[in-house]
């Protein structure tokens, strides 16, 4: 499963360092005449400076190496984007990786963190939470997350619609240190209502609403978020869905649509059918009702889903995993992309803690090894995202975002959201987390930056 992660969530990187011809230009400018330098000069001059960046070298000025505004030593770092396990360095300067090297000179760092003993990995990506505590009942302020979930960056799973998207924009992303990025919800109310189910009243699903706010925020938009439970759209069926996939494209975006099951409307096979490819349908391994298991086998429209490119969220919650069904449906081969946490104020309450790092453990109880969670958290979800270049990687040059975790080893008990217990071997705990090179927690930086 490993090496299928990884085929997946390979990164090309330029090649660097000087050509022999660029090493005798150098030498005859270092020489005791002195000419000035031609326009090609300097560009070969620049090339070669980024050339070393991306190889991860230090910049100088002259011959004076120029300082890290901070380095996390000595951590274990797991970076799946560049199949990376080992005990190094991390510099960064600017807000970005500078240098990933077995060893840093501490004089060469303006602020130190202590990871020896600890995991460092890409900033983590949470693919799946409600973090409009503004705008919904249910939202908890993605910073006030970052102590549980080593987060840096979170996506919002439908929170807001066209008629309130405008104070998320401004209210929650706006003044957040976190990275946020967001489908919009079908219905215009986005989950304002909560507890009443938003598409209940259908005139709320409005597509070409929806598609202008798609359009006009694609900075931090991926497209639409329908949730198709009886609960939610009542008698009105997959219409909802339709009216999602109807949204993206009309904006012209490309967009995605996730799509929330749980108790499903009518045949479950007939709403994954209408998925498209790349669009995410979350809360796979739910044992509520019409779910992806029934009678011990997956339904053969799951995997034919996943064949023709549906993508697998996680999205724990409150009550949307089950570690029989997440067994089964594994074994199947309904696996998932990417591993969410659906954190909110309902679901941190139960005692499942469906905190990142701890839903990570629960996969790491089902057997899958460190690379294969921390990728389904890092690369995978970034990928998905693609807005950030690098973003889920510690690649030199990528958003300076940081997660460093404790793996707690022995005998732990893990509960899924229906209280079912799992023992696992070990556990993941959020010690530190970095977000474009500014530790949360830590004292302030002059200038002050809102990161």
């Amino acid at each position: 499963m490993t090496s299928r992660c990884l085929d997946q969530c390979k990164t090309i990187t330029g090649n660097s360092g000087y050509s022999k011809g660029e090493r005798q230009r150098n030498e005859e400018k270092s020489g005791p005449i002195m000419r000035n330098p031609s326009r090609r000069d300097f560009l070969i001059g620049t090339t070669a400076l980024v050339g070393a960046t991306i190889a991860g070298h230090r910049p100088t000025l002259g011959d004076t190496p120029q300082p890290f505004d901070l380095v996390i030593r000595g951590g274990e770092v797991i970076d799946p984007s560049q199949q990376l396990r080992g005990v190094r360095d991390v510099g960064i300067r600017y807000g970005q990786i500078a240098a990933v090297e077995a060893a840093i000179d501490p004089a060469l760092a303006k602020r130190t963190i202590d990871a020896k003993g600890k995991l460092v990995t890409p900033g983590l990506v949470d693919m799946h939470t409600h973090i409009y505590a503004y705008g919904s009942a249910i939202g908890i302020p993605p910073d006030e997350l970052v102590p549980f979930s080593g987060t840096t960056t979170y996506v919002s799973a439908g929170a807001a619609g066209a008629n309130n998207f405008s104070a998320f924009k401004r209210t929650l992303v706006g003044q957040s240190r976190s990275r946020v990025f967001t489908f919009v919800n079908i219905s215009t109310i986005g989950l304002a209502g909560f507890p009443v189910g938003e598409t209940e009243n259908i005139k709320y699903a409005d597509a070409d609403a929806t598609a202008r706010t798609i359009a006009e925020n694609q900075d931090i938009v991926l497209g639409a978020k329908v949730r198709e439970t009886l609960a939610i759209v009542g008698n009105n069926g997959i219409e909802p869905l339709k009216r999602a996939i109807e949204a993206v494209e009309l904006s012209g975006t490309k967009g995605r649509v996730m799509c929330h099951i749980g108790d499903a409307p009518g045949d479950l096979q007939v709403l994954v059918n209408t998925l498209r490819p790349g669009d995410i349908l979350t809360h796979p391994y739910s044992s509520l009702g019409n779910n992806t298991v029934q009678n011990g086998k997956v339904l053969p429209a799951l995997l034919e889903a996943k064949r023709r490119g549906v993508l697998i969220d996680v999205g724990h919650g409150a009550g949307s995993f089950n570690f029989d069904i997440a067994e089964a449906a594994i074994q199947q081969g309904l696996t998932f992309d990417t591993i969410s946490s659906d954190a909110h104020v309902v679901a941190a309450n139960t005692p499942s803690q469906p905190y990142l790092p701890w839903v990570l453990s629960k996969f790491l109880a089902l057997g899958f090894s460190l690379e294969d969670v921390i990728a389904a958290a890092t690369i995978k979800p970034a990928t998905i995202i693609g807005k950030v270049a690098k973003l889920g990687t510690l690649q030199v040059g990528a958003p300076g975002d940081v997660s460093i975790l404790e793996l707690v080893e022995g005998p732990v008990q893990l509960l899924d959201t229906s209280n079912n217990p799992r023992t696992g071997k070990a556990y993941l705990k959020a010690v530190q987390t970095v977000r474009e090179g500014v530790p949360f927690g830590r004292p302030y930086q002059l200038p002050f930056t809102v990161n």
